[in-house]
């Protein structure tokens, strides 16, 4: 069998670095490192850099740095998958927004484009909790959110890798549109609620109005291009358009999503949420 050469973008990212620990298992697959730290380094910024992670390339996995929604982004994609079909590239398997219109517009940039494509949407991840932006917080015992009625179906990275790697590697997903959501519905309070049982941990939780989040971040000095974009993703897409589960992770790989409480106590294990109250 011919060995696919397979592109990961965002390789050091939640679901890039969790595509190559599947596809290392594979003895058919050559796997290429997309990530500006990389041996051949690819930057979104610099599409200097685009030509040689492309060359030679079979399938690619988009994932775009911030996130779909600033308003660069479909000038980029649609640069990107035209460089990537003009060199051959055979498959594209795009990380979408759930909900997100302006992500949306890049789904149909990659459809016209790729000669075979998939689309998987997702909206926000598990490992939000342990491997990003919540983890702080969650260490100091005290989270402050706005948006705390939302109801949002938290997908789990693991999940999301299991279905890209079958997009990457199986035909029979082409031209497909996936959305991908955990089996239940859960507002914030309820998943930090979740965390504090599986960790044995304190954690308060203080609903905040959107601006008093803003006025926070700043506060902390987060940078503003950081700030816009949760604000987005805040006011946005937790604005009840994606309070529904859906099969679609059942119908890719012939098993349930894994649920909230299962991810919280997996992650509970590895000791990421045990550091001292500060």
């Amino acid at each position: 069998m011919k060995t696919q050469k397979i592109l990961v973008l965002g390789a050091n990212g939640k679901t890039g670095s969790r595509v190559i620990e599947r596809l290392q298992n594979n003895k058919n697959v050559e796997i290429k490192i997309g990530s500006r730290t990389a041996e051949t380094p690819f930057d979104w910024e610099n599409p200097e850099t685009w030509n040689a992670v492309l060359t030679g390339t079979d399938a690619v996995y988009i994932t775009f740095q911030p996130d779909l929604a600033v308003p660069s982004a479909a000038e980029i994609i649609q640069k990107f998958t035209f460089l990537a079909s003009k060199l051959g590239v055979q498959k594209m398997v795009l990380l979408s927004g759930r909900g997100e219109k302006e992500a949306q517009v890049c789904e149909e940039i990659v459809k016209n484009t790729a000669k075979n494509w998939t689309i998987v949407r997702a909206s926000w991840f598990n490992q939000n909790f342990s491997e990003s932006f919540f983890l702080d917080p969650i260490l100091s015992g005290f989270v402050a959110l706005p948006r705390a009625e939302a109801l949002e179906p938290f997908s789990d990275a693991n999940d999301i890798a299991d279905v890209v790697t079958a997009c990457l590697l199986q035909d029979k997903h082409n031209g497909q549109t996936y959305e991908l959501t955990g089996p239940e519905l859960l507002t914030f309070p309820q998943a930090v609620a979740k965390i504090a049982a599986a960790s044995n941990k304190k954690i308060e939780f203080q609903a905040l109005s959107l601006e008093e989040y803003t006025q926070m971040l700043q506060e902390y000095q987060v940078p503003e291009d950081h700030i816009w974009l949760i604000n987005y993703l805040f006011e946005q897409v937790l604005d009840g358009r994606n309070s529904s589960v859906t099969n679609d992770i059942e119908k890719v790989l012939g098993r349930k999503a894994t649920d909230f409480s299962a991810y919280a106590k997996e992650a509970a294990k590895t000791g990421i949420w045990n550091a001292v109250n500060v």
